[in-house]
């Protein structure tokens, strides 16, 4: 996989919003963050615009985020926000000028078509917390993400959870979202998963759906020679008035439970506050044991 260069004092981020809109005083504390870590800044033209709950037309946002992807001087591209949207541009952006001079991509949510796509393209990118969370984020949400732009050692150690499978892993870190996950099979965005190890997580989702969701992944061969899986929050989930019966780590535990790789349930990643940066593409070394478990970036 292609590293894209770390960030230097002095470098420019880009704030963009490839999905929902967002309104410009929202991104203030993004901006201010960025300038303490002596960056500088550029908004795009989808921040403060809209078109119903688009940030812009589809045709806007495709504009707004190309040049941003050309422009040379920009080193990185934040977005701003999730929602839903970008797999409505991501088919209309050209990503030549991009695979020549690659930049980090950040976000997580509706990013994960971003992420998905450019890793098709052998390009590591960035699933971090996003300028609309920045004032409710945790110092480890936002300490990691710095350390992830500027080409810091990044691991973790977690407490471990009764319904982790123990074992040892190595591979390429991929996944994102399961909503967009899911809603990608098929498509030319789709990642393959034999040899890597997955990380998914989700929110406001219908128990039911998560196992719907899970037995498609499944079906897909998603969990076919996958190395470990690396479960974040599943966070606001909801029920029907008949009960589904499980949580949601029992469902996905059960959709895993005929493979012998470690997984790791509640790993600080996904719609949580303390939401800590993953490089999607890079290798990790992931152990897993009864009492902690450990994610390792390799350099």
């Amino acid at each position: 996989m292609i590293h894209p260069n770390y960030l230097q004092k002095e470098d420019t981020v880009a704030i963009v919003s490839t999905a929902r809109k967002i309104s410009s005083d929202k991104i203030i504390p993004a901006i201010k963050l960025l300038e303490k870590w002596g960056l500088n800044v550029i908004i795009g033209e989808t921040i403060g615009s809209e078109e119903n709950q688009f940030a812009a037309s589809d045709e806007k946002r495709i504009a707004d985020f190309q040049q941003l992807l050309d422009n040379p001087k920009v080193k990185a591209i934040w977005c701003a926000r999730g929602g839903y949207g970008t797999v409505r541009i991501v088919d209309k952006l050209d990503f030549s000028a991009f695979k020549k001079y690659p930049k980090w991509i950040v976000g997580y949510s509706d990013i994960t078509v971003l992420h998905n796509h450019i890793h098709k393209l052998g390009v590591e990118t960035l699933h971090a917390t996003m300028p609309i969370n920045i004032e409710n984020n945790s110092k480890n949400a936002l300490a990691t993400l710095q350390k992830s732009l500027f080409g810091k050692n990044l691991s973790y150690e977690i407490p471990a959870d009764e319904k982790n499978k123990s074992g040892n892993a190595s591979g390429e870190l991929v996944g994102g979202n399961l909503s967009v996950l899911y809603s990608l099979l098929g498509s030319k965005s789709a990642i393959k998963t034999a040899g890597k190890i997955l990380f998914m997580e989700d929110l406001d989702e219908y128990l039911y759906h998560i196992d719907r969701m899970c037995m498609n992944l499944k079906r897909n061969g998603y969990f076919d020679n996958l190395k470990g899986l690396v479960v974040g929050g599943m966070s606001d989930m909801h029920d029907n008035e008949i009960p589904f019966g499980k949580t949601p780590e029992e469902i996905i535990l059960d959709c895993v439970s005929e493979y012998d790789f470690p997984v790791v349930f509640n790993f600080p990643a996904g719609h949580l506050d303390d939401n800590r940066a993953l490089i999607l593409g890079r290798k990790v070394e992931l152990s897993v044991t009864p009492e902690k478990a450990m994610l390792k970036f390799l350099q």
